[in-house]
Formats: C-alpha cells, sequence, structure tokens
C-alpha cells in the first residue's frame, strides 16, 4: 500500500465514530458541493464562466528565436455579427424587439456574420473557422465548443458556408443544429497558419445568444402555427383570467420577455440553479428546472410565496403589473422577489419561456382541487341535520389556478402525448423531492394517461376531483349522500390568440361530463391509483341552487335561494346558509353569516328564500381578492335526503383611470394621467401606484401616505416611446385595505 493510500485508509478510518460516540452538531454554511473526485473537469454549470482560450495555440515548438512573424498569413480585422434590430439577423429570426445590443438568433436557423480580413480571402489557400464556445469547459463533443468551417470539407455539427467573398470581407453564414444549447455564446475566428492557430481577442460585443425556435422544424418546440407564435412567443401583453367561472375577471399582465436585461436574468435563473450547460437544449429540462426555480421554496429562487395577506416585508401580489421588475430584481439582488401567488408565479414563468423562444401560455382552471392523497374526492362533511362541519371538513377547492403550458415534442412518451405541456411553479407539492410540477403532457391528462412524466396525476386530479358530501352520525360513521362530479375543472381558459378575448380549453383536459369517454377516461385512470368514489346516492326530489351574482366592495346585496320540489307531495326543508369570507385558495377567513331558514315547497314548484347581505357584517372582516363563499345545506324532513349547493362571490373593486396626452409617436414626449376616486367612508392609508407599459413605459412605483374618503387622485407620469406600434399602459394601487385595482389604455405609437 503505498503513503497516499494508506493516508487515505487512516483518515476513512478516523472518521468512523465509536459506537458511543455523539457525532458533533455541525455548525456555519452547508459546503458546496462539486464534482471534484468524480469528474476530471469541473461540470459546467453557468452560462456567465468563461473557458480560457488561448490566442495562439501552437504545432510545434518554437525555434531558438521564437516563432517567426506570422504576418504574411491571413489576419483578422474586424467581426460584425450583424445585430443592430433592422438588419437580416434579428428580423429572419424574429428578435427585432429585443432591447439588446447583442445579436439574438435561435437554433435550426441560418444567420450572418461578416469578417473582414487584412487582405481578400483565397478560399484555395487559406483556413480559417468560426469557433462558439458556451461554458467554462468547452468540448466538441458535448457540444459546447463548435467550429464553424466556410466549406463542408471539414465536419461541424452546425452548418457553415460562403455566402459573398468581396474584397477582403467575407459574408458567412451559419446554421446552429436545431438542438443547440440554448444560451450566450462567445465568438472567435481563428485563422490557421503553418506554426499554428492564431484567434482573435475576448469581445464581449461579439457574443451571440441562440434561443429556442418554434418557427423551425427541427426544433423540439416547432409550432406549425403562426397565429399561435405570434401570441404564444412574441406578445408581451397578456390578460389572466380570475375570479370565478360564473363571473370571470381579467388581470391585464406585461410580460415584458424583450425588456432590457431580461433575457440575462432569465439565463440567470438557469445558471442560479446550477444548471448543467450541456441539459440547456432540452427543453423538457429546462421546464422541469424553471418551474422549480421560480418558486423559493427548494433553493433561493425568484419568488416567496405568500398567501397570509401580511405583506409589510415585500409587495403584495396583487400590486404587481408585469414581470420585468421581479426578474430585474432577482437578477441584480440575488435574492428571492417577495411576494407571489399562484398568477404571479404563472405571469413570470410565461416571461421565462418566452424570452428563451419557447411558446408559452398562462392557463386558469377554475374551481381547481388540490389532491394532496390522489384520492380524487374533496370531502365536505355534514353532520345529522345536514349542517356542514367544520371542524372535521378540513378540504377547499380554489376559486381559481392558474398554470402554464408549454408547447413542445415529447420523444419520452409515445407518439400523440407532445404539444402543449402543463407546467406550475406554484408550491403546491414536491415532485422528485423539490417544488415544481410538469412538464406533464395535456393530452395524457385527457386520456387519463396519469403514469406518464411528470406530474400528470396531479393535474389530473386538478381538474376531475369529485366534491362529496358525507353524513356523519353521533357514533362517527359516515355516509355519502351527494356526489358532485362537475364542480371542480368547471372551465379552463386562456388568452384567444390575436384578440383580447377569451379562449375556452375545457375540451383539451377533459371530456363532457357523464359521456362515455369521461368515463373510460376515469377508467383508464383509476387502473393508475387515482380513485374516484364510487357510491352513487340518490338524487333528492328538492333541488337547491343559487343564482349568479353581481357585485362590488361594500355594497348590501341580496342572497338567493331557489328550492324546486319534482316530487308529487309537500316537501319541508331545515336548510343551513353559512357565508364566510375566503382567500382565493378556498381556505376560510372567518363566518359572517350563518342563517337557518325553514323552507316549504308545494308540489312540482318551486320557492326562492331571500336573505339580506350587508356589507357591514363583511367589510371588516374581507382578505385579499374580496371573495365571499356561501355553502347552503338541508335535510327534507320527509324523506331524510340531504340538498346542497354553493356559491363564490367575487367581489369587484373600483377602477382606475388612466389617460394619456401628447402626440403617439416615436421619440416624442407623452403623459401618462391616472385617476382615483376613493368610494369608502374611510380613508385608504398606505397606497401604492404602479404603471407600466411594454416598449413605452419602464416599471414605475408611487407612494401615498394617505387618500382620504370619499376624494380623488390624480397622478401624471412623463414618458418617451421607444418602439412603433399598438401597446398598453396598465395601472395597479395597491393598499391593506383594498387589493385589485386596476386600470389600462390601449395606445397605438406612430414610428
Amino acid at each position: 500500500m503505498s503513503s497516499d493510500q494508506e493516508e487515505e485508509a487512516v483518515t476513512a478510518i478516523a472518521a468512523v465514530p465509536a459506537p458511543s460516540a455523539v457525532l458533533p452538531t455541525p455548525s456555519g454554511p452547508r459546503p458546496k458541493l462539486t464534482n471534484r473526485g468524480r469528474t476530471t473537469d469541473p461540470v459546467a454549470m453557468s452560462n456567465d464562466d468563461l473557458a480560457d482560450i488561448p490566442e495562439f495555440e501552437p504545432f510545434v515548438a518554437p525555434g531558438p528565436r521564437g516563432y517567426p512573424p506570422l504576418t504574411e498569413f491571413l489576419d483578422i480585422l474586424n467581426v460584425d455579427t450583424v445585430k443592430r434590430p433592422d438588419e437580416a439577423n434579428k428580423m429572419e429570426h424574429h428578435t427585432w424587439l429585443y432591447n439588446s445590443n447583442f445579436l439574438i438568433v435561435r437554433r435550426g436557423q441560418e444567420f450572418q456574420i461578416k469578417i473582414t480580413f487584412d487582405r481578400p480571402f483565397k478560399a484555395s489557400e487559406d483556413k480559417f473557422a468560426v469557433e462558439f464556445v458556451i461554458g467554462s469547459t468547452p468540448q466538441y463533443e458535448k457540444g459546447t465548443y463548435i467550429p464553424v468551417f466556410p466549406t463542408q470539407t471539414r465536419q461541424s455539427s452546425w452548418a457553415g458556408h460562403v455566402l459573398d467573398n468581396a474584397d477582403s470581407v467575407v459574408t458567412m453564414g451559419i446554421t446552429p443544429a436545431a438542438d443547440a444549447i440554448v444560451g450566450r455564446y462567445r465568438i472567435y475566428v481563428a485563422v490557421v497558419t503553418p506554426y499554428g492557430v492564431r484567434r482573435t481577442r475576448r469581445d464581449d460585443s461579439q457574443d451571440v445568444y441562440i434561443l429556442f425556435n418554434p418557427w423551425a422544424k427541427g426544433d423540439a418546440v416547432y409550432l406549425d402555427n403562426e397565429e399561435e407564435k405570434e401570441e404564444c412567443v412574441m406578445n408581451e401583453m397578456g390578460i389572466i383570467y380570475h375570479g370565478s367561472s360564473d363571473d370571470v375577471s381579467e388581470r391585464t399582465w406585461n410580460y415584458g420577455q424583450f425588456d432590457y436585461g431580461i433575457l440575462d436574468a432569465c439565463l440567470y435563473i438557469l445558471d442560479r440553479a446550477e444548471m448543467p450547460i450541456t441539459n440547456r437544449g432540452d427543453p423538457i429540462k429546462i421546464v422541469r428546472k424553471a418551474s422549480a426555480m421560480l418558486n423559493s421554496r427548494d433553493d433561493e429562487g425568484v419568488l416567496v410565496g405568500n398567501w397570509s395577506g401580511d405583506y409589510t416585508y415585500g409587495v403584495a401580489p396583487t400590486s404587481w403589473t408585469g414581470s420585468t421588475e421581479i426578474l430585474l430584481n432577482y437578477h441584480s439582488s440575488k435574492m428571492p422577489v417577495c411576494y407571489a401567488q399562484c398568477w404571479v408565479y404563472a405571469a413570470v414563468f410565461n416571461s421565462f419561456l418566452r424570452c428563451l423562444g419557447l411558446p408559452a401560455r398562462v392557463v386558469t382552471n377554475f374551481y381547481s382541487a388540490h389532491d394532496n392523497d390522489g384520492n380524487l374526492k374533496t370531502d365536505i362533511i355534514l353532520d345529522e341535520n345536514g349542517r356542514v362541519d367544520r371542524h372535521r371538513t378540513r378540504d377547499s377547492i380554489w376559486n381559481y389556478h392558474c398554470w402554464n403550458e408549454g408547447y413542445m415534442s415529447r420523444p419520452d412518451l409515445p407518439p400523440g402525448f407532445g404539444g402543449w405541456q402543463c407546467v406550475d411553479a406554484t408550491p403546491q407539492e414536491t415532485s422528485d423531492g423539490m417544488y415544481r410540477c410538469g412538464p406533464a403532457s395535456v393530452q395524457a391528462i385527457k386520456h387519463g394517461q396519469i403514469c406518464f412524466p411528470f406530474d400528470a396525476a396531479f393535474v389530473f386530479a386538478e381538474v376531475n376531483s369529485d366534491v362529496v358530501f358525507y353524513s356523519r352520525s353521533s357514533d362517527g360513521t359516515m355516509q355519502p349522500v351527494r356526489v358532485n362530479r362537475s364542480h371542480v375543472g368547471r372551465l379552463i381558459l386562456t388568452k384567444s390568440p390575436g384578440q383580447e378575448t377569451r379562449r375556452d380549453i375545457t375540451d383539451q383536459y377533459k371530456f363532457p361530463e357523464g359521456t362515455t369517454e369521461e368515463r373510460t377516461v376515469l377508467e383508464k385512470a383509476e387502473e393508475y391509483g387515482c380513485h374516484r368514489e364510487q357510491a352513487d346516492p340518490p338524487e333528492a326530489d328538492v333541488e337547491l341552487f343559487m343564482p349568479t351574482l353581481e357585485t362590488s366592495v361594500g355594497q348590501d346585496f341580496d342572497l338567493r335561494l331557489e328550492f324546486r320540489n319534482s316530487s308529487k307531495e309537500r316537501r319541508t326543508v331545515d336548510a343551513y346558509v353559512s357565508g364566510r369570507v375566503v382567500y382565493y385558495t378556498g381556505v376560510t377567513s372567518s363566518e359572517f353569516l350563518f342563517k337557518t331558514p325553514n323552507v316549504t315547497i308545494e308540489p312540482n314548484s318551486s320557492v326562492t328564500e331571500v336573505i339580506q347581505v350587508s356589507a357591514k357584517t363583511y367589510m371588516r372582516k374581507l382578505v385579499e381578492q374580496a371573495n365571499l363563499h356561501f355553502i347552503a345545506t338541508g335535510k327534507v324532513q320527509e324523506s331524510g335526503q340531504i340538498v346542497t349547493s354553493m356559491k363564490d362571490v367575487t367581489l369587484h373593486s373600483p377602477k382606475l383611470t388612466v389617460k394619456v396626452s401628447g402626440l403617439a409617436r416615436v421619440s416624442e414626449e407623452m403623459m401618462a394621467i391616472v385617476e382615483f376616486t376613493n368610494p369608502f367612508k374611510f380613508s385608504l392609508e398606505d397606497v401604492y401606484i404602479r404603471m407600466e407599459g411594454p416598449g413605452v413605459m419602464p416599471p414605475i412605483v408611487k407612494h401615498y401616505s394617505m387618500i382620504p374618503a370619499s376624494s380623488s387622485l390624480t397622478m401624471t407620469e412623463r414618458f418617451i416611446p421607444r418602439r412603433a406600434g399598438p401597446t398598453r399602459l396598465i395601472a395597479s394601487l395597491d393598499c391593506p385595505a383594498i387589493r385589485q385595482v386596476y386600470g389600462k389604455i390601449s395606445i397605438h405609437i406612430k414610428p
């Protein structure tokens, strides 16, 4: 045994504690894990790590007087990456909107660079290559070092050829591989001499960003629909839906994927995740890693989730108007940004995906189940009289939940399961030990193939769970008395391509309720371990309905309960009506109403019971997003049957008025005016107003200590549009007393 082996053996033995020894408590920060001892070269995990590329690589040893002068050989005077927004590269690659000083192109598609030599290039005599390098340990075999030659006589994973050779300027056409790594590449031009390779010096301004390419058929994210590409890649302004299925509200959001610094911020997210550079050409791996990194639960990711209503040390989720401020803050501070809820996670994730060139959209599922045990049931426990047992009812249903869909092929799944994939950054449950979800094939979810990776079973439960009412007897036994199979996943919406309207995509996730296809899907899901409630209690001959109603914060309103008796006999119902303030996640805050009407219904007739709801009963208990949840249950005296109904009422907030003045033209100063009137009989304190607009105004924040009762506020802000085309200004007002106050205006900027 050598001395080194002996030392290692002694060290290993000394590290084993005696049976009675107490291991010391570790102190200080945890050691950073590395690849030392496992690989010869460290694994490149940062796009900012630079490789040490020498300017001269000799073929032979120098002579007694060193290397002879190389002036008689080809020399490079300049490299032009043709990166202006109006030039061919950015126009043909659909990247002209990026506010960047660098060349940004898409993989699988040719772009041009121009190289100026000190003399005319002679193809028969001169040899050179354009080298693309990414990461700290570039290797040809791993696709992190790519030499591109002016002819096809030399092997390269990227195609290259001379487009034009005029005077001393050579125009090269270069086509990155359709599966090339996505990120920032360094460019060198290397000339071969008899004594070695001489290359250009490192020049940051010549770097090139390679993105996913939905326009290239060989790319895994290829999308054969021009309208969808314009919406899901190029559109900066989105609409996120919230509220309830019968009272849908809209929230305008600036994704800002082309804003200055956003591309670097998105690549930093992958660096912060320590994602190997070699994995960054696979959209499946990128979206799975990013869905974990967008939340801060495991890895100091982008956003801190907060559903408490207390946002003292950050920004309330309802106050954000776009992703730009969030991503830039995360990149500059290297710390998670406070705070987010599901639509903020989905919106920022959407910006990340679109910025890297991956088609993406935000989806809202109304009445979304959070199934953490895989039984596809949300249980509501009733006592023997039909009243909800709040102590034993633990499950809740989100009024709505937002996630993302990304478009990509799925070579890891059978044919037919590519296309739109669900990805969710909201930290709900862990997946492979981290808070993340997806990508899960939408087609797999619709057809019950929940065995496919990743997390298809969880998303399947979000749109397919049953609401089961159990009657609990005094001895503790529970009997299912009513099953509502259509409440969860009632409506799934996203923005329509190219329009300001909503698009119902419920049929992409599930077959119509009660159809043969739906039953087949549920049977398939049960084969993989998801179990629905098998009991099928008989329907009561008395039905209970609560019609849709719309109201605003601070208003009184009438809650109507309609009892319909379909039998030929009189029916008497002992009803219980509970009104609670709830978060949009379905978690209750406090009860503000409880009534016990006794209702008699004549045969084959109906009766409407009206309950007056006073604003003063709920205003002092309101939580953010102003949701009121009513649940009515009752027991029919004559038959013992249970009747139930649930209704979520979204209280609409007052609006901001946004106006603009001035000549709507590029580089001409304009004025934005925001107006708000406090409609309440109390003052609004600690008020923040945010405003921004893609291409016209960066995010702006103003603070007002108080807006007195019934008084008005006017805020003005100057701005200078930097590019032509249609856009929007959006604004939000946020304070502890009231959330979700928004305003917007559409404008068209002339060249």
